[in-house]
């Protein structure tokens, strides 16, 4: 008897070990917490804010490249939004757009090499693909109306955006050199905005325009059915992003006065606040 429980003792404590050592996961953001608009990174459960970039100009929209060394982000530090990458500790920043126009929202290509991303260079808000080193930017939306990049799907072949070439903001897909591009949503109400591919590819989520005030989190079909309600509030819930295992979705809401981060489960359930500040805390992106 005292054999067998020794043994379950010390597989007791391996596993506690175990889970205490296994690695957590991290979600960064931008935040003007510290009176400037800055990029800062924290644990998964919204402890252990750590601020990354120190200047005096917005540094905002970070996204994490798919290894989770590095971050790319928008700064006007050079006096119009570049496209940056830094080290996932801020060091070594590297504007790598270089261009007099304002340059938005990057998001990695799934094996780190791209990097997509919105531009005004050719007079109106376009999709761009350039090299992770900053060579061969190229248009790859090329359309009168704004189109806004957001995400690319996990096997590299669909990037994900919303436009309003039709009159109303609606998502769409294309492949990466810009064809077959595709209406997913129509959303007669408002705007359908920000879509974000599940680690699996086989769900978007995205955030949908209800009324003037009034924008709440869905989910639907990567072919862009069955779409889903997840949250229900009379304020605005935007720009979600899964974790890693898919489990989870973080977004911002205004519901408590300020923008801040939350944390949901993919049915909507469990909606925790992440972050408390008397500021604002945006465009979440999970590692």
């Amino acid at each position: 008897m005292y054999k067998n429980i020794f043994y379950c003792s010390l597989i007791f404590l391996l596993s506690f070990s175990w889970c205490k050592n296994a690695k957590a996961g991290k979600i960064t953001f931008d935040s003007s917490r510290d009176g400037n608009v800055e990029i800062y990174v924290m644990d998964e459960d919204g402890s252990n804010p750590v601020r990354l970039t120190h200047n005096n100009v917005p540094d905002v929209r970070p996204c994490w490249s798919p290894d989770g060394k590095k971050i790319a982000f928008s700064s006007r530090r050079d006096g119009n939004l570049e496209i940056y990458v830094m080290n996932a500790d801020g060091s070594n920043p590297i504007n790598i757009s270089n261009n007099s126009a304002n340059d938005w929202y990057p998001c990695w290509s799934p094996d780190g090499k791209k990097i997509a991303f919105s531009s005004k260079r050719d007079g109106n808000v376009e999709i761009y693909i350039i090299n992770a080193d900053g060579s061969n930017p190229v248009n790859i939306s090329n359309n009168s109306a704004a189109d806004w990049c957001s995400s690319w799907s996990p096997d590299g072949k669909k990037i994900a955006f919303w436009s309003g070439r039709d009159g109303n903001w609606e998502i769409y897909l294309m492949n990466p050199d810009g064809t077959n591009q595709v209406n997913l949503t129509n959303n007669s109400k408002g705007g359908d905005w920000a879509p974000w591919w599940s680690p699996d590819g086989k769900k978007i989520a995205f955030f949908r325009e209800e009324s003037e005030n009034n924008s709440e989190v869905c989910i639907m079909n990567a072919d862009g059915t069955n779409i889903i309600r997840l949250t229900y509030n009379e304020n605005l819930d935007e720009y979600p992003c899964w974790s890693p295992d898919g489990k989870k979705i973080a977004f911002i809401s205004d519901r408590d006065g300020n923008w801040e981060i939350y944390v949901m489960n993919t049915d909507g359930s469990s909606q925790q606040r992440l972050t408390n500040n008397n500021t604002w805390e945006w465009k979440p992106s999970w590692k």
